[in-house]
């Protein structure tokens, strides 16, 4: 069954909701015959999708969903709900190169090359946009782009900040994606866990530098990247996806599915063929090294 309906995609022959859930089924291993068994199949699913949430909220693809183990405690909530032994393979793609963002409004959500490239205007947009808006905004952004990435701790010494300071500054930040955090690591041979180091966009993504690039296009292009995501998804699922609501003020996802780029199928929204500007499962979709 799920076979066929991947099969019938690939023709361009799925037409039917029943087709596409069956299709989101197989494309997002929704299905334990389809669990990852590896961090390289974890990759793969990565570089596929174009980006995956850590734990299953909406309807785009989870990897935690996808690995289809039994929580480190049954019944428990937070980090104990995490896969047992698989919880650390979201920070393992960071590891290998892979930006990981709270831009799922606050949620974490790691995204592969192209996806980073999708979010490169609204992001650098972001970073101009907070650093007017408010005087400690705009001292943490300029002390990043002096220094370079800091870590936690490194931040809260040279601003003179205490950690309570600095979370309340660095978090809408982190939200609308103008610095992304990655978190701590145990470091070889030494047994400790370092601070978390933060960075804005524009150093953890030098990329090509979209700033001419209309960020309502491009937040229009991460949509659909999203919806291509998770193959079908319900219209009023969408705006649970990213911070940036201001963007779905206007008739967005009615434009994109005037220019063709997605279509409405019984309250679902599915994108269409030439909905992406790029092909999400090139090989080009692993980070640049």
């Amino acid at each position: 069954m799920l076979y066929r309906a991947v099969r019938r995609e690939e023709d361009g022959g799925v037409e039917s909701l029943a087709d596409l859930l069956e299709q989101r089924a197989f494309r997002c291993r929704l299905v334990p015959e389809r669990a990852l068994a590896s961090v390289e199949e974890a990759e793969g699913f990565l570089r596929d999708r174009g980006l995956l949430t850590r734990t299953a909220d909406c309807a785009l693809p989870s990897l935690y969903e996808a690995c289809h183990e039994d929580p480190y405690q049954a019944g428990g909530a937070g980090f104990a709900s995490w896969p047992a032994t698989k919880w650390p393979w979201f920070g393992a793609l960071a590891e290998r190169g892979y930006l990981p963002t709270a831009v799922h409004r606050g949620k974490n959500l790691l995204v592969s090359a192209e996806v980073a490239a999708l979010l490169d205007p609204v992001c650098r947009a972001e970073i101009a946009r907070m650093r007017a808006a408010d005087r400690g905004w705009a001292r943490l952004l300029d002390h990043l782009a002096a220094a370079g990435p800091s870590s936690i701790d490194d931040l809260r010494t040279e601003l003179g900040l205490k950690r309570p300071e600095l979370k309340a500054l660095r978090s809408p930040l982190e939200r609308c994606g103008a610095i992304v955090s990655r978190s701590p690591v145990v470091a070889a041979g030494e047994g400790h866990r370092h601070s978390s180091e933060l960075a804005r966009w524009d150093q953890a993504y030098p990329g090509a530098g979209g700033t001419d690039a209309d960020p309502r296009r491009a937040f229009g292009d991460l949509l659909v990247a999203g919806v291509r995501a998770a193959v079908v998804a319900p219209e009023a699922d969408l705006p649970r996806w990213f911070s940036w609501q201001w963007y779905l003020t206007g008739p967005l996802i009615d434009d994109l599915v005037r220019e063709g780029r997605l279509r409405r199928v019984a309250g679902q929204v599915v994108a269409t063929r030439k909905s992406s500007p790029v092909d999400m499962r090139s090989p080009s979709g692993r980070p640049a090294k």
